[in-house]
């Protein structure tokens, strides 16, 4: 049987406030690990996988998309080329239309945007020969977040798009905490940066989305204020990371600017950090196991 291929695809980065990024954790600590620029903003990546097994090409997530505007980029410090997630899927040999499935970890602009593209002055898919795998109880909050998280949802967008596969009966809605979203690929919820925040997992790796956005959020105080629940978000993390010990998963940061992911491990006070961070220098070009 052909074992599985992971690629990790960056359509683009972008900048967040670090003392957003960072939550309660005082700036003289986080700007050690993660400086900022002049406008306290931190450079993040968008990072997505690719996994090839057999017929089947998943993608998880899709990064920004280009539609937003010289004036939205500029405020976000969006750095990319115009059809970035096709421009990524190229750097591996794929087009579009190759990809069977796409997991969506959640509806954050960040996460989600690119999964449209601006056709004459209309919103398309740009992946129509995929099935999305979504979760329903996350979507259905998506059409009605709060005061506080609901620009992080641009509707607008994204659902227009979900409506063509809805119409085309290519939508997988997920529901529970945890499961199979197809065969080789499982999932668990996370609720504190989002009501269910959906993680997807195999024997190697799980995908961390905003749970753990970068390598340096592994302490589980440093919670990002951009979150629902922080206090929720500590539990949440507290029973991943001990999933994930006890799994040997090696966690893929969707926003880490200089690592891909790590495996984890307890240090000698009995807190969980990163074991092994993973860099692109000792891998080939996109190609990460």
């Amino acid at each position: 049987m052909q074992s599985k291929q992971y690629f990790s695809l960056e359509p683009a980065r972008f900048k967040l406030d670090g003392g957003a990024m960072f939550g309660i954790i005082p700036k003289p600590l986080w700007n050690k690990v993660h400086p900022a620029d002049e406008q306290n903003r931190i450079e993040l990546a968008l990072r997505l996988i690719l996994i090839k097994d057999g017929s089947k090409n998943i993608l998880i997530d899709t990064g920004i998309g280009d539609y937003h505007g010289e004036k939205w980029d500029s405020r976000f410090g969006v750095v990319g080329k115009q059809s970035p997630l096709e421009l990524s899927l190229a750097e591996i040999g794929m087009k579009p239309e190759d990809v069977t499935d796409l997991i969506i970890s959640h509806l954050h602009f960040d996460h989600v945007g690119g999964i449209g593209k601006m056709v004459d002055g209309k919103i398309e898919p740009v992946l129509k020969n995929a099935t999305i795998h979504l979760h329903k109880k996350h979507f259905e909050y998506s059409q009605h977040p709060t005061v506080r998280d609901e620009g992080s949802f641009q509707i607008e967008y994204f659902m227009p798009v979900i409506k063509w596969y809805e119409d085309n009966n290519k939508v997988h809605f997920i529901d529970g905490m945890e499961g199979d979203v197809l065969p080789g690929i499982k999932f668990k919820c996370s609720m504190g940066h989002t009501p269910y925040l959906l993680h997807a997992y195999d024997e190697k790796m799980i995908y961390m989305a905003d749970l753990i956005p970068t390598s340096n959020h592994v302490h589980i105080p440093w919670v990002m204020g951009y979150d629902i629940s922080p206090g929720v978000t500590t539990v949440d993390k507290k029973n991943f990371l001990e999933f994930i010990n006890s799994k040997h998963l090696t966690m893929i940061f969707e926003h880490d600017p200089l690592f891909f992911g790590s495996t984890v491990k307890k240090n000698e006070k009995g807190d969980f950090v990163c074991d092994e961070k993973l860099s692109y220098e000792a891998k080939p070009a996109y190609a990460i196991f």
